[in-house]
């Protein structure tokens, strides 16, 4: 099969990416024919190329044009879209339709029904655009970058769009990654036919042979709707003295390691910053659990994913998401999503409890050899796939299909 893969790349590389190169080198390594077409952010320089960015997000002539030559060129059997915001637009589903190429978009977040992409605002989860033709709440509140120019540009390309129906007939099928994200975008309009279920996938090969040593641990991003103020809040309110390894960098840093001091926790509370996959997988075969403490609607955790794969149990917050991947008291332990005394308490539990933990990382390895390996993602993307490709054969994509 022939695939032609557009992304458009963050300025800040993170777990989308690596999703994008994953599924790449899967799809060549069984033996597909596979063209990635990438453009990213770091081009928007200057005045200028902010207003043309701008104008692209909504609909993008010159982005239509060059998949369209792509297309030509190349031959697919399907366009596979990670992201075409801001600089592609869904004018590339045009080019496609055009062809006659199927469209498969894999929704890596919220953005067709939020114009931050996270369903989150000043802290908390918000849904105010959610189902909404014309997103004003976004606008209002400036959600896309703190700036209310910039969010009118965003909201204006889901209005134009939904208007135009470009969501319901341009895409011949979706990929969500959780039934949960499944369910926001069917409450964000888009045609539940068309969303398929797969999750994300990690190329590990994992022997558990480290001795598990008496820490915690935490990966990801320190921003705030990742929650690590409340993790070391939960440690602040018991005195917990157990040692927590922080693995990531982000804005919240300095704000994290001065919370930290205020606490006088700097004897139990380590920072590490980035990391190199090989260190953190090292870590992670040599803590007692992982925490991940979201206080959003988090699409998915690639990092819990890579914890089962190290026979690792997760503490998550029962929000979204996270409740679906982490079965509690089975592959981890919930608690209530932003409140610090409750995580204390299972991570108190937790601390306790050592063999329990073990058979939860037994257990949670077993999902991952079930659910979450390469040749069992790969078997999820070629049926939908194929049946993109049936569909086209005998609908068009255009408007009235």
């Amino acid at each position: 099969m022939k695939i032609l893969i557009l992304h458009n790349r963050y300025q800040y590389a993170g777990g989308e990416e690596a999703v994008v190169q994953a599924e790449k080198v899967l799809l060549e390594a069984k033996g597909d024919e596979v063209r990635l077409i990438e453009t990213t952010n770091d081009e928007i320089q200057g005045v200028g190329g902010k207003a043309k960015a701008a104008v692209s997000a909504i609909y993008s002539h010159s982005a239509k044009r060059r998949v369209g030559e792509e297309i030509q060129w190349f031959l697919p059997d399907v366009l596979h879209v990670h992201n075409f915001f801001p600089l592609l637009s869904p004018s590339v589903y045009d080019a496609a339709c055009e062809a006659q190429i199927p469209v498969v978009q894999t929704l890596h977040n919220y953005r067709l029904g939020c114009p931050n992409a996270l369903l989150f605002r000043e802290g908390r989860v918000c849904e105010e655009c959610l189902g909404k033709a014309i997103p004003w709440p976004g606008v209002k509140y400036g959600c896309y970058r703190g700036s209310r120019s910039q969010s009118a540009v965003t909201a204006t390309m889901l209005a134009a769009h939904t208007l135009r129906q470009t969501w319901q007939n341009r895409v011949t099928r979706y990929i969500v990654l959780t039934q949960f994200q499944k369910n926001k975008m069917i409450q964000a309009g888009l045609p539940p036919a068309k969303l398929q279920v797969k999750p994300n996938f990690v190329a590990l090969s994992v022997q558990d042979t480290l001795q598990r040593q008496p820490f915690a641990l935490y990966v990801g991003r320190l921003s705030i709707e990742k929650g690590v103020q409340i993790l070391i809040q939960a440690y602040q309110c018991r005195n917990l003295q157990f040692p927590l390894k922080i693995v990531g960098t982000g804005p919240l840093l300095e704000d994290l390691q001065n919370q930290v001091k205020a606490a006088n926790l700097q004897d139990c509370i380590e920072f590490l910053g980035w990391q190199e996959k090989s260190t953190v997988l090292h870590l992670m075969q040599s803590a007692q659990f992982l925490v991940f403490p979201s206080i959003w609607y988090e699409p998915f955790g690639l990092s819990i994913i890579e914890a089962f794969a190290c026979s690792l149990p997760v503490i998550v917050s029962r929000l979204g998401s996270l409740g679906e991947i982490v079965e509690n008291q089975v592959t981890g332990l919930h608690f209530e999503a932003g409140n610090a005394t409750d995580l204390a308490s299972k991570l108190e539990w937790a601390v306790a409890h050592p063999q329990a933990l073990r058979e939860m990382g037994r257990r949670g390895n077993q999902v991952y050899a079930r659910s979450y390996t390469p040749d069992a993602n790969y078997e999820q993307l070629l049926a939908i796939y194929q049946q993109a490709i049936q569909v086209a054969k005998t609908r068009s994509c255009l408007p009235g299909a």
